[in-house]
């Protein structure tokens, strides 16, 4: 508890409180559930968690704070929805809890210390509405050793990356040149074809529109469409990232372009035969001479419709968990065997007990992926706006459309525009 105990302000101020969370059933977030009597302990607040599977927390979250029932005191919250939140006042702006000493010592929780970029993801207009738990950043993950017989290295460029796959790429022998996934929905595809668009030079806006079919837009989903028809698997359109890690961990997939946090899933040496033999570099610039990277992660916020002894002890919990101890706790000094790559603070990337936690996990790991984070991130990569629910679906159709043949990108990104600009119209 003296890691926790040395903050200054009273951890017990609202003793007895009970609060409910909601988070999705992942070994980050067990890590975390698994500590939870110790915060118990600590507060003498009860913390009631549900597992809700992913597809359902952002309706069954939304359902509460629309309804201002306070169900779930906070929940594992998409970055992408707080605009919609912000503009329906329906969680907190977090500032004031930040900047009140009673609740916040600073020496304690350093605010700044939380990823820059995963910081910005959580916020609106600068200001905070949720604090960063667990976060990704896409990479290039590769076979080092598939890499290394033919004399290639990671790509730099869009154009470098085809050419490596091309290199490598031998169906008959069940080997294919890259993967990414392609599965539709905001998550999904439109997970990867907006860092392809802003590789392109695309920009989301045109002054107050949303514009999703301009030239750069429709070049970016042709290569989408043209890479991963010539040297994807077949099914790789109905993939998202398991599907894609699951494929390199068997051998059959040289180089894909995903999150960092799949590293857990290509180096479990129980599925995973390709141990040892793995790599990591940064995206790609795409022809616009830029990389940008998408990033995701889950954020706490307050629910707006709780008391205020409730929302200062879902403060006190949201602290208590995105802390720098608890961040520990359940990553390298984590007992069990799941140990967390998507810690929320630039002090544990950088220091030696995690670098030495994750150095299994392959070459250039923690480079790559703090190197992604700190300098090509944009947290624009997808248009942050309030209508992001609708839109994201909107575009994960249309680009799945061309990723399996029914339409070209033009008329797909056509069509998409003219709903989109519908949806912007209310």
């Amino acid at each position: 508890m003296a890691a926790y105990t040395s903050a200054k302000i009273n951890w017990r101020q609202v003793q007895g409180e009970s609060i409910s969370l909601a988070v999705i059933p992942a070994s980050y977030f067990d890590n975390l559930l698994g500590l939870l009597p110790q915060f118990e302990a600590l507060t003498g607040i009860k913390v009631n968690a549900e597992k809700v599977p992913p597809g359902q927390i952002r309706q069954k979250a939304m359902l509460d704070l629309s309804s201002k029932t306070g169900t779930y005191a906070t929940h594992a919250a998409d970055p992408m929805y707080y605009p919609l939140y912000v503009a329906n006042k329906w969680v907190e702006p977090l500032d004031k809890y930040l900047n009140d000493a009673t609740l916040t010592d600073p020496g304690w929780f350093n605010y700044n210390d939380i990823l820059k970029a995963w910081r910005e993801a959580d916020s609106v207009d600068g200001k905070p509405y949720g604090i960063p738990y667990d976060g990704e950043v896409t990479v290039q993950v590769y076979r080092k050793d598939l890499y290394a017989a033919k004399g290639l290295k990671p790509a730099d460029t869009y154009e470098q990356l085809l050419a490596n796959a091309k290199a490598l790429n031998d169906p008959t022998n069940r080997l294919y040149g890259l993967a990414m996934r392609g599965f539709s929905g905001a998550g999904q595809n439109m997970y990867i074809y907006p860092s392809l668009f802003r590789g392109f030079g695309g920009n989301w806006f045109s002054g107050k529109d949303i514009v999703v079919n301009s030239a750069e837009a429709i070049s970016a989903l042709d290569w989408y469409v043209g890479a991963l028809s010539q040297f994807a698997p077949p099914a790789v359109r109905n993939w998202n990232w398991p599907d894609i890690a699951d494929a390199f961990s068997q051998g059959t997939v040289a180089c894909y372009l995903d999150a960092h946090s799949s590293a857990a899933v290509i180096n479990n040496p129980e599925k995973s035969k390709v141990v040892g033999k793995i790599a990591y570099a940064r995206w790609p610039r795409g022809p616009a001479g830029k990389r940008v990277t998408s990033i995701w992660n889950w954020g706490f916020p307050i629910n707006a419709a709780l008391s205020e002894r409730a929302k200062k002890a879902t403060w006190l919990f949201i602290t208590w968990a995105t802390s720098a101890e608890t961040q520990a706790r359940t990553s390298w000094k984590f007992e069990g065997p799941a140990k967390r790559s998507g810690v929320n603070r630039t002090s544990i990337w950088r220091s030696n007990e995690f670098i030495n936690t994750m150095r299994g996990s392959g070459d250039n790991f923690i480079q790559a992926a703090l190197e992604s984070l700190d300098q090509d991130t944009d947290v624009d990569w997808r248009p942050r706006v309030p209508q992001w629910p609708a839109i994201g679906e909107t575009m994960a159709t249309a680009i799945q459309s061309a990723l399996v043949g029914q339409k070209k990108s033009k008329e797909a990104l056509d069509e998409a525009q003219v709903r989109i600009s519908q949806i912007m119209r209310g």
